[in-house]
């Protein structure tokens, strides 16, 4: 009993947001089929906001405002980079 109680307690979050997955998913079913299609688009935004959370925290990833903005650096020098090598008269849509 101890031991499901813990494996209770430390997945919560992982629970939570699998639970969550499954709701915004059915919601988004008969949302589509009663032509609610503005509706079914949010509930699927849910589900897709909670499969991230899903996924960073089985992954052990600490979403945190300095992991953000080292992501968002490394983002920005690499995107620096490749346009630099481009060449000079290459087609801008």
């Amino acid at each position: 009993m101890a031991t499901l109680t813990t494996s209770l307690i430390v997945m919560r979050w992982e629970l939570l947001s699998a639970i969550m997955m499954f709701f915004a998913s059915t919601m988004k079913i008969k949302l589509r089929q009663n032509s609610h299609h503005v509706m079914a688009l949010m509930c699927g935004g849910i589900g897709v906001g909670m499969s991230c959370w899903f996924v960073t925290g089985l992954l052990g990833i600490t979403l945190s405002m300095e992991n953000l903005h080292n992501f968002m650096e490394i983002s920005k020098n690499a995107f620096v980079e490749v346009m630099s090598q481009t060449p000079a008269d290459w087609p801008m849509p």
